[in-house]
Order: C-alpha cells, then sequence, then structure tokens
C-alpha cells in the first residue's frame, strides 16, 4: 500500500494525514503545539506510524501552516505551500464545485474564493485574537465549559444577545456585562458565536461575493453555534466537511500526490522522531533589512534556513547555507 503524508504545524495545533493513492484518508492525527513544533512533528510521526497499517510506504510528503518550513525540513517534504493553496485544494478535492471557503483557525483567519476550482481572491487575518480559535479556548477556560460543549450550549439560546466582537477584549468584558444582567449562559454563548461571525464578514469578506457551495473548515468549524450563525447571516447552506479540523494536513498530502513523480520522495523516514534538533536565529546582514533568520541544525551540522524577505535563504541547500552563514552574519 503506498501513501502520501501532509503536515500541518499551526501556533495551536499539529495536524498529520496520511492519504491512499485515490485520496481516501487512511490515518490522522490531530494534536495541540502547545509551543513546541519540533517536538510536536517528532511526537505527531511517532502516533501516526502507530496507526498506520504495516505494509504501507509513505511515498509523498507535503508540509503547510505558519511551521512549514521547519517541518518540511524535519520530514523531509517533497513540497511546502502556504495554508491557502492547501486548504483551497482540501477543499475542492471534498466538494468538487466549492466557490467559498470560510476557514478559522487556532491562531487565524481566512477566506478563501474559487472561481472553476481556481484561487481568484482570498484575506487573512493574522493581527487579531478576536474571531480565532484561541479566542473562544479563552472563553470556554472563563466560563468553565469545555470547548467541545460550546456548540450545543449556543444551540440551546432563545434569546438575542448582543455581543461586541470587533476586539477580544471589549467582547469579553461585553460577555462579563451580559452576564451581570442576568442573561444566561446559552445565550451569552450564541451572541458570542453571532459576535465572531461579524467580526468575520465584516474583516475579511468585505465587497467580495461569497457564492455556494460554502464549506466551513478549521478547528472552529467543530463548534455547531458557528455553523448556525453563518448561516443566518448569509442566507445560505454551510457544508462542514467530516476532516475539517485537518483539511489543511490533507491538503498538503494532495499537493505532495501531484507532485511527487516515479516514487521519487525527499521522505525521511518515521524514525526522524528521535533525532535532536535545534534551532537558532540571527540576523542577516546581506542588506539593510537585517531580516531575523531561524536556523535548524542536527549536531552542529545546519540543515535549512528561512525568514528572510529576499527568500533566498529558503532556496539555498545545507551547503550554500553554510557559506552564506560565513558572509552574511
Amino acid at each position: 500500500m503506498k501513501g502520501f503524508l501532509g503536515v500541518d504545524v499551526g501556533s495551536v495545533s499539529t495536524n498529520l494525514v496520511v492519504l491512499g493513492e485515490h485520496g481516501d484518508v487512511i490515518s490522522l492525527i490531530y494534536r495541540r503545539t502547545q509551543g513546541q513544533p519540533i517536538n510536536a512533528v517528532q511526537e505527531g510521526m511517532k502516533e501516526i506510524q502507530a496507526d498506520l497499517p504495516g505494509d504501507i510506504e509513505i511515498i509523498g510528503v507535503g508540509t503547510t501552516g505558519s511551521g512549514r518550513y521547519l517541518s518540511g525540513v524535519i520530514v523531509g517534504a517533497d513540497i511546502v505551500k502556504n495554508e491557502i493553496t492547501a486548504h483551497a485544494v482540501a477543499a475542492s478535492h471534498v466538494v468538487p464545485q466549492v466557490r467559498t471557503v470560510l476557514e478559522i483557525g487556532g491562531q487565524d483567519s481566512k477566506i478563501i474564493l474559487l472561481r472553476d476550482g481556481i484561487v481568484v481572491d482570498f484575506a487573512m487575518n493574522t493581527v487579531c485574537a478576536a474571531g480565532t480559535g484561541s479566542f473562544l479556548d479563552h472563553q470556554s477556560t472563563r466560563l468553565g465549559i469545555p470547548i467541545e460543549e460550546f456548540g450545543s450550549y449556543a444551540l440551546e439560546s432563545t434569546v438575542s444577545c448582543q455581543i461586541a466582537g470587533r476586539c477580544s477584549v471589549f467582547a469579553e468584558s461585553d460577555m462579563i456585562h451580559k452576564q451581570q444582567m442576568g442573561y444566561r449562559m446559552e445565550d451569552i454563548i450564541y451572541g458570542l458565536c453571532q459576535a465572531l461571525v461579524r467580526n468575520y464578514l465584516n474583516n475579511l469578506a468585505k465587497g467580495k461575493e461569497l457564492l455556494s457551495p460554502i464549506v466551513f473548515q478549521g478547528g472552529v468549524a467543530a463548534n455547531a453555534g458557528m455553523k448556525k450563525a453563518f448561516e443566518e447571516s448569509l442566507q445560505i447552506e454551510i457544508v462542514i466537511p467530516e476532516y475539517h479540523h485537518v483539511m489543511g494536513a490533507i491538503g498538503a498530502a494532495l499537493l505532495a500526490r501531484g507532485t511527487v513523480r516515479d516514487g521519487k520522495t525527499n521522505f525521511k523516514g518515521f524514525e526522524i522522531s528521535s533525532i535532536d534538533y535545534q534551532t537558532r536565529s540571527f540576523h542577516c546582514k546581506g542588506c539593510e533589512n537585517n531580516c531575523e533568520i531561524v536556523r535548524i541544525q542536527v549536531g552542529g551540522k545546519t540543515l535549512a534556513c528561512w525568514g528572510g524577505r529576499c527568500g533566498k535563504w529558503e532556496v539555498a541547500t545545507a551547503e550554500e547555507a553554510e557559506l552564506l552563514l560565513q558572509t552574511s552574519v
């Protein structure tokens, strides 16, 4: 059996998926990054290896997410792509006629518009916590309600509760105010869902034509209250894929399937989970930009560097990176 591995490393979660040759999900791992992306990838590799059939051969690997370069070096990626491309490819695989993708993750949120399978427009919000999974996580902790139960609480709402959603700080203070006024918890939680949807549509979808089919993916798609709030606002049915929480990793695996030819892969094997990787950062002196560059090493040997605005570090081989280090640091 042959398979394709997709790795999506974000600030909140690290996801690994192995697809079969026809794009079917063979195994998946969803785990918390907890500020340690290298450890998360290595532990994820151990877990997914234990879950896979013994006769499977990984013949292609793709990485995506904010930690895509780091994970790409560790696992030996055949292709490294941004989240927009990965999520668009995954959505098109699940819903071939998809024209709008709503994606809300732990760190950021994004909207992707496709026409005839091609991305024609997109927008991302990476600077504000309001409307992301991390904000919902924080509120679930404050309210003492498991995040897994947020959706069921929201669906029990009977009274509209207006929450300010433009800023996470204002939203939290407004929720506290509504609690003090005596609103039911169910109404406050659904009011929060509605506020997050308004914030998302005002920030990311303004001026854009959102056409169906609309696919909602990312970890926040598990919240039934968010789905209901989107459908109320857009008056369009929202499709949530079965594997909505790992769509980035699925997209990376699909991209690897379309990239690798003749089984020639850079995959380093599951034994990378036991290697001791070190990361260091420095400022490149190659020009006045003074970019902060990240370097990953094993046993003092540089494997790769990334982070510059010009891109020279990303495309350099390990040997070329060592030569650049001698003249740019």
